[in-house]
């Protein structure tokens, strides 16, 4: 954070509690970008055929070391269009100049340049001079007193909210609808620029089991805490989980305990996480020697939410990467619904809001095919003193209106109280 130059695009990808895993990248040595249903796919190709023809060395023992591909996908084929989604296109993949992979207290630097044949030795020296400016600092605190007031408002009334999960339990009890998720979107107005770095910290240190991440693109940040593993691929193996079924956290360890068993023993709850896992485990299938997923879901506790979930493993039969793995599964009913192609006609007309990244994988892939993404949750777009959370909830038949948009305002709760002062 310390090394970035202002403008440049930038990316962070963590998960401390495994092994300090993080992957870092400054700066843009080659743009990949795409757009519509088969966008994974165009993004797949490309990012495989660069990595052929790259003269790299091969990756070391630590994810994300060697010639990576960072950055992430909209939610919708065609997503992100309104302004505020401005540098982030609906698939956007970068490959840095400089990245850093770090696992078990071991790190690597990567160094990449783009050559044309007629280069000279100073298009190598621009990248060594860029070296010696790299320095660490520690991440910067949030100002624990900030002066000016902070403007907190949703564009959609959370009635809104409210009669759209009642519309579309509707539509689930006529038939032909498992689930749908619905999500919102609140505003934060702060009287200076909001400082990523120092968010990033708040999140790191908050959220220690999840995936923390970060995409800058010129004056935008994509950034949040997300506990969802959408696909991680290490060889012919690919692991997920399907993660569905939420109830808040308390600091009294017995009500906690209660809550989590009631979470276990809640069929609205299981069902909603079941649906999730029988859509993953059959998209899966057809590419697979074998699916395995777990015979019952178990709580994974964060810092405000606790969730059900169910991880499901694979041994591939073909030989597919990690990006190409993200456009099977994506999206999930975790975010999406179930049926999809229902499902992915009634979001918009429900929500109506542009999801931009929100409930889209972001992450990494290497050079040999391997790499992770998780499902961008529990995040927000900043743009200087602007910023904008996402929060959402399945609805199921038995689920009340005003219980989800009450289970929105505690997923708010991971980012909002940091923004917002």
């Amino acid at each position: 954070m310390a090394s970035r130059v202002a403008g440049e695009d930038w990316f962070c990808f963590a998960q401390p509690d495994r092994g300090g895993m993080a992957l870092a990248a400054l700066g843009c040595a080659r743009v990949c970008e795409a757009t519509g249903l088969d966008r994974f796919e165009r993004l797949s190709r490309e990012w495989m055929q660069l990595a052929a023809d790259a003269l790299a060395d091969p990756p070391e023992d630590a994810a994300g070391s060697g010639l990576v591909a960072v950055g992430g996908f909209a939610f919708a084929p065609h997503g992100g269009a309104s302004p505020r989604w401005r540098g982030f296109a609906p698939a956007s993949l970068r490959v840095p100049e400089i990245s850093l992979g770090r696992r078990d207290g071991r790190t690597w630097m990567t160094v990449n340049r783009e050559l044309a044949p007629d280069d000279t030795e100073e298009a190598c020296e621009r990248v060594l001079r860029r070296l010696t400016t790299l320095h660490a600092e520690p991440l910067p605190l949030l100002d624990p007193a900030p002066t000016g007031r902070y403007e907190v408002s949703s564009p959609m009334p959370p009635a809104h909210y409210e009669e759209a999960v009642a519309r579309a339990v509707e539509r689930i009890r006529a038939g032909g609808l498992e689930k749908v998720v619905l999500a919102r979107e609140v505003e934060v107005v702060a009287p200076a620029d909001h400082d990523p770095a120092a968010i990033l910290a708040v999140l790191r240190e908050g959220f220690p089991s999840c995936y923390v991440y970060a995409a800058g693109r010129g004056e935008a940040t994509f950034l949040g805490a997300s506990p969802e593993l959408l696909v991680r691929r290490e060889g012919q193996r690919a692991s997920t989980v399907a993660l569905a079924g939420s109830t808040r956290r308390s600091a009294d360890p017995a009500v906690d305990d209660h809550l989590a068993e009631g979470l276990l023993r809640s069929d609205k709850d299981r069902n909603e996480n079941a649906i999730v896992a029988r859509r993953i485990a059959r998209s899966l299938k057809p590419v697979s020697v074998w699916v395995t997923a777990a015979a019952e879901p178990f709580v994974v506790r964060v810092a405000n939410i606790q969730h059900l979930a169910a991880p499901i493993r694979a041994q591939l039969a073909t030989p597919m990467d990690a990006l190409a793995l993200a456009g099977l599964l994506h999206p999930t009913p975790a975010v999406g619904g179930e049926p999809d192609g229902v499902a992915q006609l009634l979001i918009p007309a429900l929500e109506g809001i542009d999801r931009g990244w929100y409930a889209g994988p972001v992450g990494w892939c290497d050079s040999l095919g391997d790499g992770e993404f998780c499902v961008a949750l529990r995040c927000a777009l900043l743009r200087g003193p602007n910023a904008t959370c996402y929060a959402g909830c399945g609805v199921v038949r038995d689920s009340e209106p005003a219980a989800e948009l009450a289970e929105t305002e505690v997923k708010l709760q991971a980012l909002l109280p940091v923004l917002s002062g």
